[in-house]
């Protein structure tokens, strides 16, 4: 466990992707300090994106990760959000955003 003033982040945006049945999933995963620094973060990659269905993320916030949100944007509930937000708990990540966007068949 973190002690406090110690966290683990990453220092820069890093993207991947993935192919199965059908969809195309696109992560990107970037730092950032604030809870509006992560909407802003949001509303870039809509921009970027404005085909795909979905724009499933969670975020930590805290050196302990204390502040956390998730959201399944429409995909079944717990099935996009909660797994991601596990992804960033299970690696101790904080100061840390996770948008993945998912394209349906002839839209990617």
């Amino acid at each position: 466990m973190a002690q406090e003033g110690t966290y683990k982040t990453i220092q820069s945006p890093v993207e991947g992707e993935f192919k199965d049945r059908g969809s195309k999933f696109i992560a990107f995963l970037f730092p950032m300090k604030t809870v509006d620094a992560f909407h802003e973060k949001l509303s870039e990659i809509k921009v970027l994106h404005p085909k795909c269905r979905h724009y499933c993320y969670a975020y930590r916030l805290g050196n302990l990760g204390e502040i956390k949100r998730m959201n399944d944007d429409g995909e079944p509930s717990n099935t996009a959000g909660k797994p991601i937000l596990g992804q960033l708990e299970k690696n101790e990540l904080t100061y840390v955003g996770c948008v993945v966007v998912r394209y349906f068949g002839v839209f990617y």
